[in-house]
């Protein structure tokens, strides 16, 4: 990716199982910045955990973390390399 990216990555918690299918939406839209995923599910406690990784424009980063974090039962944070 162009130099005027930065790579983070984006922990997102999914409490509501209806909403995956949206979250999937978003997820494509954005996919050709997507470096990485991993979904861990977790019945102990009824969660879903996602860890996504991304070389992307910062604007684009937190565009789709805030996008996200709309979503009802879905949170979203972002943590960024430092260049």
């Amino acid at each position: 990716m162009a130099t005027d990216t930065r790579v983070a990555v984006i922990s997102v918690i999914v409490e509501r199982k209806d909403k995956i299918r949206e979250l999937n939406q978003l997820l494509h839209e954005y996919g050709s910045y997507v470096i990485g995923r991993m979904g861990v599910p977790y019945p102990a406690k009824d969660v879903s955990i996602i860890c996504l990784a991304l070389d992307a424009p910062q604007d684009t980063i937190n565009t789709l973390t805030g996008g996200l974090g709309k979503l009802d039962g879905v949170t979203a944070k972002a943590t960024y390399s430092k260049r």
